[in-house]
């Protein structure tokens, strides 16, 4: 049974920074895509970012790409989201999902077969 557990969300300020970390456990992740996603009060969940876990190849929306960077630790099975000059409007609940075994990374939420629980990253203006 894949386990995906996040932490580190929080309240700041715009401009801070934030590191959140997502704990996978339950499988071996080689052939597995796992992402960050976010959703926002309303609105729908969106990709944030990618990474094919053999590979480690990232990518990221446009809406984060320079202020976020993702990085994993294959010898943990933790996956890591920097997030830098925070913006009010990266204010979500941050999830970690996976799905697998897979070539690619999607950005599509239905395509993700694990999910966590979400941690709440609020960015103060």
């Amino acid at each position: 049974q894949v386990q995906l557990a996040e932490s580190g969300g929080g309240l700041v300020q715009a401009g801070d920074s934030l590191r959140l970390s997502c704990a996978a456990s339950g499988r071996t992740f080689t052939s597995y895509a796992m992402g960050w996603f976010r959703q926002a009060p309303g609105k729908e969940r969106e990709f944030v970012a990618g990474v094919i876990w053999v590979r480690g190849t990232t990518y990221y929306a446009d809406s984060v790409k320079g202020r976020f960077t993702m990085s994993r630790d294959v010898a943990e099975d933790t996956l890591v989201l920097r997030m830098n000059s925070l913006k009010p409007a990266d204010t979500a609940v941050y999830y970690c999902a996976a799905t697998g075994p897979t070539p690619r990374v999607v950005p599509t939420p239905s395509e993700y077969d694990y999910w966590g629980k979400g941690t709440q990253v609020t960015v103060s203006s």
